[in-house]
């Protein structure tokens, strides 16, 4: 039997994974912030702690690993974040990248040595469309899952010839209730207000009318059990077309289609 380690794993997407993989007859590791706080766990799922702001808290997750064989690895856990780039506290930004970069990276690491030894692995990173489709108030957001893009497509030429796959599934619109989650960064006096309520209402519907987090596992169940993995996996929000449309169409067209999109821009010139 397998092992698939799955972060944040009681909720959303990872839950949905967590659930699938474990039909599909893995072993499922599942991690969360406090299991003791899991109100409704999966039958069969081995759920351990783990904060990915916390370096103790990883320290201790790794080291239980010892005498874990991870097939699998589903770099899931994340916060959803958005503001205009002026008001974001460095903190916060700093927060969101510990959380959906650096600890992946750390989690990555830590299972990379075994999966070489075995000449087997695969690592699937969650990302989002917003990495190739940035959005307004959303840049740190979208800086983080670029990141852990260029981890995945990078890391792919150097683990291949250890049998080690990475790629990166990126889901557009969700409805996984994320967005009354999303930490927002914009004061009520700020110049921008009317701007970012715009296109933060607009992204809450659309997320609203989104895919299932279920139809998401599916994407990644496809990634894991693929025998040739694709560089990246993307679903949703129509993503053939806007992929193939990036592909043709002038970058200065697509931000006017985007700003359209989002009701931008609505501000008006000072003077």
């Amino acid at each position: 039997m397998n092992t698939a380690l799955v972060t944040g794993a009681t909720s959303g997407i990872g839950r949905a994974v967590a659930e699938l993989l474990l039909a599909h007859g893995y072993h499922v590791i599942g991690t969360s912030r406090s299991r003791s706080t899991v109100t409704d766990p999966i039958p069969g799922v081995e759920y351990r702690d783990l904060d990915l702001t916390d370096p103790a808290s990883i320290r201790a997750f790794v080291d239980e690993l010892d005498d874990v064989e991870v097939d699998v690895l589903i770099n899931n856990a994340g916060e959803s974040q958005c503001g205009p780039i002026e008001e974001l506290p460095i903190e916060a930004i700093t927060r969101l990248f510990q959380l959906n970069v650096f600890g992946a990276v750390e989690l990555t690491q830590a299972v990379l040595p075994g999966m070489r030894e075995r000449r087997r692995g695969k690592i699937i990173n969650i990302g989002s469309m917003l990495a190739s489709f940035p959005l307004a108030y959303r840049s740190s957001y979208a800086a983080t899952k670029a990141a852990i893009k260029g981890f995945s497509t990078a890391a792919r030429y150097e683990l291949k010839p250890f049998g080690i796959d990475v790629t990166t599934v990126e889901p557009g619109s969700i409805d996984t209730g994320l967005s009354a989650r999303r930490t927002k960064y914009c004061g009520p006096h700020s110049p921008y207000r009317r701007d970012f309520t715009t296109v933060i209402a607009t992204l809450d519907a659309k997320e609203a009318q989104g895919i299932s987090a279920e139809t998401v596992a599916k994407t990644v169940l496809r990634a894991v059990e693929d025998s040739k993995t694709l560089p990246i996996y993307a679903v949703g929000s129509n993503a053939c077309a806007v992929f193939l449309a990036q592909r043709l169409l002038p970058r200065t067209v697509l931000e006017k289609f985007t700003a359209r999109a989002y009701g931008l821009p609505s501000a008006r010139p000072v003077g």
